[in-house]
């Protein structure tokens, strides 16, 4: 079976999926990799690697929560309180599905893994 890593970004304060949040993902270790950008479609999800992609080891996915929340008309204090949400994270069987929701709010936010 391959494994995949998908995301799932969730605005609560429009009550929508994050259509359009950029995010960033890069391969911590064993071996460190370039990171790679990606935009959430329109409900808010992206499948960021497939199949061999996917590796064991540490991976990094930063959400650009500030950048978002601006080009959607939300008015933030500078600083943001929340601007880049990195959240770290081991795959350890690269045969597995590994989705990382994101549950978003200017003041907050929760992820765990989900199915």
């Amino acid at each position: 079976m391959a494994g995949k890593l998908t995301v799932h970004a969730l605005d609560t304060a429009r009550g929508t999926g994050a259509a359009g949040l950029r995010l960033t993902l890069r391969k911590l270790a064993p071996e460190a990799t370039k990171p790679d950008d990606f935009t959430l479609d329109e409900s808010g999800r992206a499948t960021l690697l497939e199949s061999t992609a996917l590796t064991s080891g540490t991976y990094e996915i930063v959400f650009h929560a500030a950048e978002y929340q601006r080009a959607n008309g939300l008015e933030l204090p500078e600083p943001p309180f929340l601007d880049n949400i990195p959240i770290h994270f081991g795959v350890a069987d690269a045969t597995s599905h590994y989705h990382v929701p994101l549950i978003l709010s200017p003041y907050g936010y929760s992820t765990y893994r989900g199915g």
